[in-house]
């Protein structure tokens, strides 16, 4: 189990594939009944995530860009994604989504430049990395079934 220096557990915090799976709505194959998933509260997850996983690095001249290019495009996903929920239009909402999946893409690059600039942190981005993976995944799922 991968911990943070001040005991924060990151694989339970961030990726618990029970409560978060790829999709909104998918029928529980264990069960009758529907289950949701909200997209919205797993960006949010994410963006807590990166902000206690930022607290953890030391700031040096290095790192504070790193940091704050982290934690701008790692929260703007959920932000973007929020904003899409309330688009006036079917345009809004795609143009929407794909700032949040652009967004992704980038929080994925910083993670990688903090891990190369930090190896006792490359785990923990690892874990941060995959899920922002993920999300661009799903991102680009809902934009390409949107143009359809």
């Amino acid at each position: 189990m991968t911990k943070f220096l001040n005991g924060y557990d990151l694989e339970e915090k961030i990726i618990d594939k029970s409560q978060t799976p790829m999709s909104n709505d998918q029928p529980n194959s264990n069960s009758q009944n529907p289950k949701k998933y909200d997209l919205a509260e797993r960006t949010t997850k994410f963006s807590k995530n990166i902000i206690n996983f930022l607290k953890n690095i030391p700031e040096n001249s290095i790192t504070k860009p790193l940091i704050g290019q982290l934690v701008r495009a790692g929260t703007s996903i959920g932000a973007n994604y929020c904003e899409a929920d309330e688009a006036s239009s079917k345009k809004d909402f795609i143009n929407k989504v794909c700032i949040s999946k652009k967004e992704t893409k980038e929080t994925k690059y910083w993670l990688q430049l903090i891990a190369h600039t930090l190896p006792d942190f490359k785990d923990e981005a690892r874990i941060l990395w995959k899920e922002a993976q993920e999300l661009n995944l799903i991102l680009a799922t809902i934009i390409k079934k949107c143009k359809e």
